[in-house]
């Protein structure tokens, strides 16, 4: 077999320098720090080899020197290294990373898929809902001076603690003038039902003595009839009759007038009566100043009318303030809820009493639980300052929201970490049965 001209082969791939013998199974690579002298010494061997004497016959003499017996510099620059990684190795490497992959991205999206079809379908959720308070906003009753705060921001108070005071001494005045009014007007009150008294009195002694005259007309009747028989049998002057008959008169004549008086008496009752009628209407124009009068006097007392916190204090120590003044606010912290709006498309589920849990982005990832409390009759664009009115132009359709009131449970609400205004994630769980919100055991 001819062997070629050269005793061995070199190659070079990246920073690897290959030498191998002719018909030689492939070299190992080498790494070399010096590619340039490697070549030079590989060439200078080369050149050498072509000068040799040619052996009898004319067949050029195979170079059999193995690569370690190479020259001076060439092996001093060589180093052996791995063994490199078979190209077919490196492929099933390749394909066993994208099948594990794809396993796992089938595996990934399989999980969610039975996820969502039990539960996720199910949840309507919406990250457009903040958390919200009864607040009561105090202003001014009465106009004067504020005398004292007895309060500071973020303070808690009780429904009927006094938070401010005003100046009260001309309300004080004015409640005692109306207490005098209200006093005279009982005296001329009593002195009329005095009046009444007396008539009615009058009109008993009277009644009475009218009692007497019956009893003396009836004797002075009866003595006239027998002055008459007398006179008929002839054994009575006529002076006896005449004065039976006087004595009948005259007992006649004050029955009348004693009817008379009565008469008078109960007419004169019947104005008094009228009077009074007159002073007791006066009395009660009266006491009504009087508990207008108090009633301002105690308005100079600034009182909390719920339990909560007080916020957004204004009020100062010695401001005037009139009515209406603001002068601070109190959140009743018992009564927290979650307002979520949800949109139109989202309500097709949405029941009163179905279970909520809610995120607030204060508290991380901490979950809380509540419950559906009521839907709002309309949607908020309906209830804003200035609803919009599509029959004037163009026309865009806009996905509406409808505001979702949720109870949280007792529990949350007496922790007293929730604020109004914080930001909520609420989702609503539709597949479960709807429970009737225990809003009482919330809001107070």
């Amino acid at each position: 077999m001819p062997t070629e001209p050269f005793g061995s082969i070199l190659s070079i791939k990246g920073n690897v320098l290959c030498v191998k013998d002719h018909e030689a199974a492939p070299c190992p690579r080498l790494a070399f720090r010096n590619t340039t002298s490697v070549l030079d010494s590989s060439a200078a061997k080369s050149d050498a080899s072509l000068h040799e004497p040619a052996v009898p016959g004319g067949a050029p003499v195979a170079e059999t020197a193995q690569p370690t017996r190479s020259a001076g510099p060439a092996k001093a620059a060589v180093a052996p290294a791995a063994p490199a990684t078979p190209p077919a190795r490196r492929g099933t490497g390749r394909k066993r990373i994208l099948a594990l992959i794809a396993l796992a991205a089938v595996a990934t999206g399989g999980w969610y898929g039975m996820d969502w079809w039990t539960t996720g379908r199910f949840i309507v959720s919406t990250d457009d809902a903040y958390v919200r308070a009864d607040t009561t906003i105090l202003a001014a009753k009465a106009s004067g001076y504020v005398t004292e705060v007895l309060v500071r921001d973020n303070s808690a108070v009780k429904a009927g603690e006094i938070l401010a005071k005003i100046d009260d001494g001309d309300y004080r005045l004015a409640v005692e003038a109306a207490a005098a009014k209200v006093a005279t007007q009982d005296a001329v009150l009593a002195r009329v039902d005095a009046q009444i008294a007396a008539q009615q009195t009058a009109v008993q002694q009277v009644r009475a003595q009218l009692g007497v005259y019956e009893v003396d007309i009836q004797r002075t009747t009866a003595a006239l009839a027998r002055a008459q028989q007398l006179i008929r049998n002839e054994f009575a002057s006529q002076a006896a009759l005449d004065t039976a008959k006087a004595d009948r008169d005259r007992i006649l004549a004050q029955v009348e007038q004693a009817k008379a008086g009565v008469a008078s008496a109960e007419a004169q009752i019947g104005v008094l009566n009228g009077q009074r009628a007159e002073a007791e209407a006066q009395k009660v124009e009266l006491a009504n100043a009087l508990a207008r009068a108090r009633r301002d006097l105690d308005f100079t007392l600034v009182r909390s009318p719920v339990d909560g916190v007080v916020g957004n204090r204004a009020v100062q120590v010695g401001q005037f303030v009139q009515p209406g003044t603001r002068l601070l606010a109190v959140v009743a912290t018992a009564s927290i809820y979650v307002e979520a709006n949800l949109k139109e498309t989202q309500l097709a589920r949405v029941r009163p009493g179905e279970p909520v849990t809610l995120k607030v982005d204060a508290f991380g990832e901490q979950t809380l639980t509540g419950r559906v409390e009521s839907i709002a009759p309309a949607s908020g664009a309906t209830f804003s300052l200035l609803p919009p009115e599509n029959a004037t132009g163009n026309f865009t359709k806009i996905v509406q929201r409808i505001p979702v009131r949720i109870v949280l449970d007792p529990q949350t609400v007496a922790s007293g970490r929730l604020r109004p205004g914080m930001s909520v994630v609420v989702s609503i769980r539709t597949d479960r049965e709807a429970e009737p919100a225990r809003l009482g055991q919330v809001s107070r």
